[in-house]
């Protein structure tokens, strides 16, 4: 596996299995994310499978996921 790094093309991310979540539409309106072996995760546009992955901590990743559990970006959707 190709070192990893943010913007790592997510076909160099050898043997990871990408998961998207099942609120996802059939459109590809989604991202999906990858737990690395490292313990990072790896986060890439659903449309673009080829593309660019982000690489983020498992602790920057609990703090979206936890944000988004307490309603913080709510205000996004509006």
């Amino acid at each position: 596996m190709q070192a990893t790094h943010n913007g790592v093309s997510a076909t160099a991310l050898d043997g990871v299995t990408w998961q998207k979540s099942r609120r996802s539409n059939s459109q590809g309106n989604c991202v999906e994310m990858a737990a690395l072996p490292d313990g990072d995760v790896a986060v890439r546009n659903s449309r673009h499978p080829d593309g660019p992955a982000l690489i983020y901590t498992r602790a920057e990743i609990e703090a979206l996921i936890l944000g988004v559990k307490d309603g913080d970006f709510d205000n996004l959707l509006a």
